[in-house]
């Protein structure tokens, strides 16, 4: 695939790029070149090897789910800085 002027305005509009005819010659050539790059990773026989998910050997230390107690509507008010009746009161953010 080659990327052209018209191919190049294109994509420009669809990412809201905006570049003076001065970097169309060099936007040009190095989308080429990241696109012969990406052809190249193609011809790697990849047969047999898994997808990796991240870059890291790093495992995640996960801890149980257990059941906790939690906490009465009575108790959680008891900390709002507003409140009404049962609810908490917030700042109105629509007019």
């Amino acid at each position: 695939m080659q990327i052209d002027t018209p191919l190049l305005h294109k994509i420009a509009h669809l990412a809201r790029l905006e570049f003076d005819e001065t970097e169309t010659e060099k936007m040009t050539n190095d989308l080429n070149k990241i696109i012969s790059f990406v052809e190249k990773l193609n011809e790697v026989n990849t047969e047999g090897i898994e997808p990796l998910t991240t870059m890291s050997q790093e495992v995640n230390a996960l801890r149980e789910d257990e059941p906790q107690t939690h906490l009465t509507h009575k108790e959680v008010l008891q900390n709002a800085p507003e409140k009404d009746a049962e609810y908490f009161r917030v700042p109105k953010v629509l007019e």
